[in-house]
């Protein structure tokens, strides 16, 4: 096996006790005395676990952006207070996003990773269909070829405990008739994914982290390329 050209060394134990800490005492006079263990512990190693990520995953024939910049693979750790009822301003939580297509990141399918001080989320989907992408999966779910096709990605990535998410609406659209209620299901979606919630592996201390998290991407390929398909037709 070829040696990684990014080198992770893994998080430490300090980037889980800061998130842990921040999740108790989310205000800014606490993360701004925190900040150097949060630079250190936290987005540097972040930083290395992006690029070897990626590598990985090119390595595997996934091609995927792998952004090491913060608001590129990384989001920030401030929240967006403005449209919410909840107005702390941190999140507890690091989230990674390796995206597949061109345009607006946040607007293609992709690979998604969240590190909590006691969980770790691997996933991969589209999160919320713009209108007009909502229409095209509507539409390739109705149809008999590409709505079977769908199905059996569904059917892979759940068979091997990935638990599929997106619904948003009670009932199917009107003018997208299926006879079949497992594609009856799929219409209810305002987005599709799927993931894993588990506790935080021993791995993820180590250099082993990255073969980890790309170990279940792999497992999530039959469903994100039926999305990359989707947003690319």
């Amino acid at each position: 096996m070829a040696e990684p050209i990014t080198a992770f060394d893994g998080f430490p134990r300090e980037a889980l006790d800061f998130l842990a800490g921040l999740a108790e005492h989310n205000d800014r006079q606490w993360f701004e005395a925190h900040r150097d263990v949060y630079e250190s512990a936290l987005l540097e190693p972040a930083r290395d676990l992006v690029l070897a990520v990626g590598e990985e995953l090119h390595r595997a024939g996934i091609d995927v952006h792998a952004d090491p910049r913060v608001n590129g693979s990384i989001f920030r750790i401030n929240r967006d207070t403005r449209f919410s009822k909840d107005k702390r301003p941190y999140k507890d939580h690091l989230d990674l996003w390796f995206w597949q297509g061109e345009g607006p990141s946040r607007g293609c399918p992709g690979f998604w990773f969240r590190l909590t001080a006691t969980r770790l989320l691997l996933g991969a989907g589209l999160y919320h269909f713009d209108d007009e992408l909502l229409g095209r999966y509507r539409a390739a779910v109705a149809d008999d070829d590409r709505g079977a096709a769908l199905l059996r990605a569904a059917e892979a990535v759940t068979s091997r405990g990935f638990h599929l998410g997106g619904v948003g609406y009670k009932r199917p659209p009107a003018g997208y008739a299926t006879d079949d209620p497992a594609r009856a299901a799929l219409l209810l979606h305002k987005g599709l994914f799927a993931g894993i919630d588990a506790p935080v592996p021993r791995e993820a201390h180590d250099a082993r982290f990255p073969a980890f998290c790309v170990a279940r991407y792999r497992e999530l390929v039959p469903l994100q390329d039926w999305l990359v398909e989707l947003t690319r037709a």
